[in-house]
């Protein structure tokens, strides 16, 4: 079958490995010193590994190439860690200390979901955006106050919503007078392709656009 697949130039690829820690399907591996698509039906065609390439030698191309098949990708992470995606690894954590009693809503539009919002909505007009992955608003009990606030709140997960984010966001910073962007993401590598979606449409939009990156690790922290 054709579809989306990563392609690694091995002139660029300076063995750095980060891409290797970055993919969670375990697809790419070092060989050499240099970063290999090994198994080409575990790339899921996320590009969770494209924004941690320091010298840009992973890009997407069309080609010829077996389906993603995550039933071998869970298989072979279980017989490995005898875990799967180390997003969906269990942990227990003790909640904060620190409760917020009568926290107000800083929602202020309506839908939220990135793959719901129409990309012409009116609340977009010079609006500062926060791009959250779903997980964040459930891991920092201050979202709303910290993130939220004064901001047309969008989220999603790249890793489960059957959209194009990418494309999604290229018209949204397109058609709109957007005054600034923050993603809050997770610490999980499968949050990643968030921010490569963020950035890839800032690109194509051909506009200057500023954007601040938060990472929310499992227990709550700002990293």
């Amino acid at each position: 079958m054709e579809r989306k697949i990563i392609k690694i130039d091995q002139e660029k690829c300076n063995g750095c490995g980060l891409c290797v820690d970055a993919c969670h399907e375990g697809a790419i591996a070092l060989v050499n010193g240099k970063a290999t698509l090994m198994h080409e039906h575990y790339c899921d065609g996320l590009g969770d590994c494209l924004p941690s390439c320091p010298v840009n030698a992973i890009s997407f191309e069309v080609r010829e190439a077996p389906a993603y098949d995550h039933a071998a990708v869970m298989a072979a992470q279980k017989a490995k860690t005898g875990s799967g995606c180390p997003g969906s690894q269990m942990k227990t954590m003790q909640p904060g200390i620190g409760v917020v009693a009568n926290v107000e809503s800083q929602l202020r539009q309506w839908p939220v979901q990135i793959k719901l919002v129409p990309v012409n909505a009116p609340f977009f007009h010079q609006a500062d955006i926060l791009i959250a992955a779903d997980c964040t608003a459930y891991a920092y009990g201050n979202f709303h106050q910290k993130f939220m606030k004064n901001k047309v709140t969008l989220i999603g997960c790249t890793k489960l919503d059957q959209v194009q984010y990418a494309d999604k966001f290229t018209e949204i910073f397109t058609y709109n007078d957007i005054r600034s962007i923050t993603v809050v993401r997770m610490e999980v590598p499968c949050c990643g392709g968030m921010e490569y979606a963020v950035e890839t449409a800032i690109k194509n939009s051909g506009k200057q656009i500023p954007l601040e990156v938060v990472v929310i690790s499992n227990d709550g922290r700002i990293l």
